[in-house]
């Protein structure tokens, strides 16, 4: 299995604790407490080699000019009309997609052109799939300008996740489906789009980062 190199410092924290769990559990006399500090040091490193996953992914091959991908895995929360008024500034369409911890948090870039904003906003941390967490909450912002229209998208921490990886700033030239960080522990993802992008996916529908094509705006 594969590791995110954004999560290595992490993992490594990770084997030093369950290490010293496991020191400690060989150390206690009795039986039972031992097994249990065992058992419950294995669950840990386990879950957070798992969360740390970086599958490989093969982008489609037959994307069209106006297509957006997925930047995360997940589930799409909801699909709305907004007025944006940062980056693209006039209505928009909205997908946001909310992760769980058990998906991959990998983040991908959704669409080739060059970083036009950038802002890292402190905030609260509401759980993720409140509708409130896309406004309230510590997040980034990244626009990308395209050769035929503007996507906006937002890297949310939820209740659980705290921090947040992005190497984008303006001035990054990007190609779709490119990694460009994650979000750790439970999260969510908002992507915002012309008015236009015919949707492609529907509310409490699955989504790979990388792959599945969240809307097509006509070019």
């Amino acid at each position: 299995m594969r590791l995110t190199i954004y999560g290595r410092s992490t993992v490594l924290k990770a084997l030093l604790i369950t290490l010293a769990i496991d020191i400690a559990a060989l150390l206690i006399p009795n039986e039972i407490i031992k097994l249990v500090l065992l058992f419950l040091s294995v669950v840990f490193i386990s879950f957070t080699l798992y969360f740390f996953r970086d599958p490989k992914r093969e982008i489609p091959k037959d994307l069209k000019p106006g297509d957006i991908l997925s930047p995360a895995d997940g589930r799409v929360m909801m699909i709305e009309e907004i007025e944006e008024n940062e980056f693209i500034k006039g209505p928009a369409k909205v997908i946001g997609i909310f992760l769980s911890p058990l998906n991959v948090h990998v983040n991908r870039v959704p669409v080739s052109g060059t970083v036009k904003f950038y802002q890292y906003i402190k905030g609260e941390f509401i759980a993720a799939y409140d509708h409130a967490s896309a406004d309230k909450n510590e997040r980034t912002v990244i626009g990308i300008e395209g050769e035929k229209f503007k996507v906006l998208f937002k890297q949310i921490t939820g209740f659980v996740a705290r921090r947040i990886v992005c190497e984008l700033r303006v001035g990054s030239k990007v190609k779709i489906g490119e990694k460009f960080g994650m979000i750790k522990f439970g999260s969510r993802t908002d992507v915002i789009m012309p008015l236009n992008a015919n949707i492609k996916v529907s509310v409490n529908q699955k989504v790979t980062g990388g792959i599945t094509v969240l809307a097509e705006v006509p070019v």
